[in-house]
């Protein structure tokens, strides 16, 4: 199938402006179904759970179909293996101190230097509390890929986690997170993927990847503020939660830690519809998103060839990460880079007088303009494309880069 731009952007409400929209790696933007489904659930069905009355049964219904969509959308086994919460953030540093309980005084722990830092600070703190250490996965800063042939150096059987990010926030680059998960558990290790960036660009598959953890967030795939984390059931079920008493006992409750979000939840449930309706009608939640991710990735990989040709072309600017438009599979179209003579604010601040939103800085991914030589330099300017994107606002883009 071929993806209908134009039809598309109709579908999304701030799209009808003359903003272009680069900033997605931040937080996308959100699709009138999922408009439709938080209003909805505000006037129709707004109560607290478990109660015996219409709106609270309602809201239950509701709230696990939007789970059973969500475990659809990562390929998980069972609904019960997703858990929400506020933010990805948050849900990881829940995740961390739970494992910290099993962790013991001498034991290791694996994170990469191309992370997010909230797939990086949780195991630290724990480390620190736990009387751990904590390895460090390098990338090569020509390409900004993982130093895979260091990772068994690195293993070793104190080793109790692997985390690593599905794909960079910062540069793009796409991870071999099942070759990564196999090697953690070939030593006895756990495997926790941060796949935030990963999840509005390609399809996810947690039983195919073998991960025992994976976190994303729906604002970055249409969605609103929420996160969400998977977890093997066997490992949901064994971890001790903290959380009060009266709370449920099993997974997800356990972890749900009091009133969620409910509102958020049903918008989640908006972006899977969202999602899955690129892929036409079909009452298979599974098959519409393979279908949808098919089209999604097909054409995404043209905007990023775009991308790489046209600011290429800019004279003085430099790109970080894989510039090869023919290893376009290794990496989203999410492109930073720097320009000589301006600072990344700099850039950001001239773009955005034309109307074009990007990011600047080091995007909480501190450790990757740390190994790049950049942090004491206003990190870089990131311009991340999604499916709403055009090559029209690509050509915007490098035209507002070249004039400036």
């Amino acid at each position: 199938m071929t993806l209908d731009v134009t039809a598309v952007r109709r579908q999304f409400p701030a799209l009808q402006s003359d903003t272009v929209f680069f900033d997605n790696p931040g937080g996308t933007q959100v699709p009138q179904v999922v408009i439709d489904r938080m209003l909805g659930y505000l006037t129709a069905s707004n109560a607290n759970r478990d109660g015996a009355f219409r709106t609270s049964r309602e809201s239950d219904r509701l709230l696990e179909e939007s789970r059973r969509a969500m475990a659809a959308f990562v390929g998980a086994a069972r609904p019960e293996e997703i858990v929400f919460g506020p933010n990805m953030t948050s849900l990881t540093l829940q995740i961390s101190r739970s494992l910290a309980r099993e962790f013991l005084p001498g034991d290791e722990v694996i994170v990469t230097r191309l992370d997010h830092d909230a797939n990086i600070a949780p195991w630290r703190l724990v480390a620190e509390e736990r009387g751990c250490l904590v390895r460090w996965l390098d990338f090569d800063p020509e390409d900004c890929t993982l130093d895979l042939a260091r990772l068994d150096a690195l293993l070793s059987p104190r080793t109790r986690l692997v985390a690593v990010g599905y794909a960079s926030n910062a540069v793009g680059t796409v991870n071999p997170v099942a070759e990564i998960a196999r090697r953690a558990h070939a030593a006895g290790a756990l495997c926790f993927v941060d796949a935030v960036q990963y999840a509005p660009h390609r399809r996810i598959d947690v039983q195919a990847i073998d991960c025992d953890f994976l976190a994303a967030s729906a604002y970055k795939f249409f969605g609103p503020h929420l996160g969400m984390v998977y977890g093997r059931h066997d490992l949901l079920a064994r971890l001790r939660a903290y959380k009060v008493p009266s709370a449920p006992a099993a997974p997800p409750g356990k972890f749900e830690t009091g009133t969620q979000p409910h509102e958020n939840i049903l918008g989640a449930l908006g972006a899977a519809e969202y999602l899955a309706s690129l892929a036409g009608p079909d009452a298979d939640w599974a098959v519409r998103f393979d279908r949808a991710f098919e089209a999604i990735q097909d054409y995404e990989d043209n905007l990023t060839r775009a991308l790489l040709a046209g600011l290429q072309s800019v004279r003085g600017l430099r790109i970080y990460g894989i510039t090869d438009a023919s290893r376009r599979s290794e990496r989203l179209p999410t492109v930073s880079f720097t320009l000589e003579g301006r600072t990344p604010r700099q850039v950001a601040e001239r773009l955005a007088e034309a109307d074009i939103n990007v990011w600047d800085g080091n995007f909480y991914a501190q450790a990757v303009t740390e190994r790049l030589g950049l942090e004491d330099r206003g990190g870089l300017v990131r311009v991340g494309a999604v499916h709403y994107n055009t090559e029209a606002e690509v050509d915007r883009l490098v035209g507002s880069l070249r004039g400036g």
